[in-house]
């Protein structure tokens, strides 16, 4: 599972897409191949997918919340040293997964939130720019012609399966189980896990969050332990999918405990699916799993519209990018 390039450099990419695009993937595998660290490699695979709007569902002009705003979550680690830096809600810049290494190596913080980390992109020298698109501006006016279906909210008036807001709250002598939007376009992550041949490890995240959702809302790719997790002792994982479910299981630091524990990827990736299976067995959801062997494998929940999961690897076994799947459980 290990790829010989030139120089001596030897190494492995690993990479979840909403959108499998290789020459996104090849960016990671070539600034490996060039001598760029592993940070440098998840820096510059996610911020091409940012550039080219990946799926709408990462970068710019995607995923609009209640308000028709896009805004950004990014998040990157060092499995060397186990910094890492995030940031969320974050506004008017385009390169967040820049912006969240900046985090890490400019402040002594592992997350920055909402205008302030914008403020601080800026004081970085990160260029403000509108990341509204006329494709947002277009989901967001046909959203709110659907009085605004669907949406996120619960216990409120006026009723949100019918009616946009503003919206009040409601107590509920009685939860409804709300019906899961298990669209699995509506919101995604690009993640990515590098491996060099010297056993560093790093792993990211970057994402314009879910459709429609509540402003401020942040999901799972920004923290740590759920959107990804990387320790050059052990491995790398990434997650994508229902966000706020999976953050409150940490699958990707589960993946990477499990790991260190003798695990190999596929199983590790398994156990943290199932994990989350057993409480919320609709979720929409997989996760990718590299061990610091070069080994990786993926996993991911089987609901309606989604029983197999891609990926792609570069390695040794190939000149280009692997199109890899895994059945769904």
């Amino acid at each position: 599972s290990w790829c010989l390039i030139p120089h001596g450099h030897s190494g492995i990419s690993v990479q979840l897409l909403p959108l499998l695009n290789r020459n996104i993937h090849c960016t990671a595998w070539s600034t490996l191949q060039s001598g760029g660290s592993v940070l440098d490699a998840v820096q510059m695979g996610c911020a091409r997918c940012e550039m080219e709007q990946c799926d709408g569902s990462v970068g710019y002009g995607g995923s609009p919340d209640e308000s028709g705003e896009t805004t950004l979550d990014a998040m990157i680690m060092n499995g060397d040293t186990m910094e890492a830096g995030a940031v969320a809600d974050l506004r008017r810049i385009k390169n967040a997964i820049g912006v969240a290494r900046a985090v890490m190596e400019h402040t002594d913080h592992t997350m920055l939130a909402g205008e302030s980390a914008s403020v601080f992109a800026e004081n970085m020298g990160f260029v403000a720019e509108d990341l509204t698109t006329n494709k947002s501006m277009n989901i967001f006016s046909e959203w709110l012609k659907g009085n605004c279906q669907p949406n996120y909210r619960k216990n409120v008036f006026p009723d949100p399966s019918k009616s946009c807001g503003p919206y009040k709250p409601r107590a509920a002598l009685k939860q409804h189980k709300r019906p899961q939007h298990a669209n699995t376009r509506s919101h995604d992550t690009i993640g990515m896990i590098a491996l060099d041949r010297d056993g560093h490890v790093a792993a990211g995240t970057s994402t314009n969050g879910m459709t429609h959702k509540v402003p401020g809302r942040v999901g799972d790719s920004p923290i740590i332990g759920a959107g990804a997790y990387a320790d050059s002792s052990a491995g790398g994982a990434a997650a994508t999918g229902d966000g706020d479910v999976m953050m409150r299981f940490l699958p990707s630091y589960l993946a990477v405990e499990l790991m260190r524990a003798g695990a190999d990827p596929s199983a590790a990736c398994k156990t943290a699916i199932s994990r989350i299976k057993r409480h919320y067995s609709e979720f929409f959801g997989a996760i990718i799993c590299a061990n610091t062997t070069g080994h990786y494998g993926a996993a991911c929940n089987k609901v309606a519209g989604f029983s197999q999961f891609h990926y792609m690897v570069s390695n040794s076994e190939s000149d280009t990018p692997l199109l890899k799947s895994v059945d769904c459980f």
